[in-house]
């Protein structure tokens, strides 16, 4: 159970950090507001820097399920605790983003635009073309599996060492391949916050998009298989 908690905590450390810059960029009248893209991807890279280091001695710093099935496939980790690693990072990424609300909830109030109050919670293509917005997840998410599969320590994962190389990749992923859909690049960072955007009582919130829902979980998986037997083929 310490690795279930491990992975629950790391992966809200991400969500509280990421989703919270974004509703930080977003909602109206906060301190941050209109700050930028280049604040949000900085802001996502420390929560995940920040998971990554509380839980790695523990778990191995998973917190993506895209990362857990990679490990997998590339024989790095068991395959019996690959549910108890995905429960704990869906309810971990649900859990970071009810605190982003309880935090931002007067901005939440004040903010008229619903596509800004689920923007904070999920992520949204700029322009929809779902096999096109599948392509980009996959992309992003071979490069980020690729980078932990060459760092991940044997029958683990990433030890706390490994905080800031992860941070780095996920802050140039971020800048160079998150303008088209956001870059989710992790099912549960995206479908446990649009679950919890579904349950909040949100004035004026409007629809969780679940049209939209399947692909920033469907690709990021699909580009970890991808990394992850590349990883095996050409790694002696």
């Amino acid at each position: 159970m310490n690795q279930f908690f491990a992975e629950f905590f790391g992966t809200a450390m991400i969500l509280v950090l990421g989703c919270g810059v974004v509703a930080n960029v977003l909602l109206s009248k906060t301190k941050g507001n209109n700050g930028g893209w280049i604040v949000i991807t900085f802001g996502w890279a420390v929560g995940v820097f920040t998971g990554v280091l509380i839980s790695a001695p523990v778990s191995g710093a998973h917190l993506n399920p895209a990362v857990t099935l990679a490990l997998v496939i590339a024989h790095k980790f068991s395959p019996s605790l690959l549910p108890l690693y995905w429960i704990a990072q869906l309810l971990g990424a649900m859990f970071g983003a009810g605190l982003v609300w309880l935090a931002y909830k007067k901005h939440f109030d004040a903010t008229p635009d619903p596509v800004s109050k689920l923007a904070v919670f999920s992520t949204i293509p700029n322009i929809r073309s779902y096999w096109h917005n599948i392509i980009t997840e996959v992309i992003g998410t071979y490069v980020l599996i690729l980078a932990v599969l060459y760092m991940a320590e044997p029958e683990v994962g990433l030890g706390a060492l490994n905080a800031l190389p992860v941070a780095i990749v996920i802050l140039g992923i971020g800048l160079s391949l998150g303008g088209p859909t956001g870059y989710a690049i992790n099912p549960a960072r995206d479908l446990g916050p649009r679950i919890m955007h579904f349950l909040l009582p949100i004035p004026g919130k409007g629809g969780s998009d679940w049209k939209y829902s399947w692909v920033p979980v469907v690709g990021p998986l699909i580009g970890a298989v991808l990394a992850a037997v590349m990883f095996i083929l050409f790694t002696p």
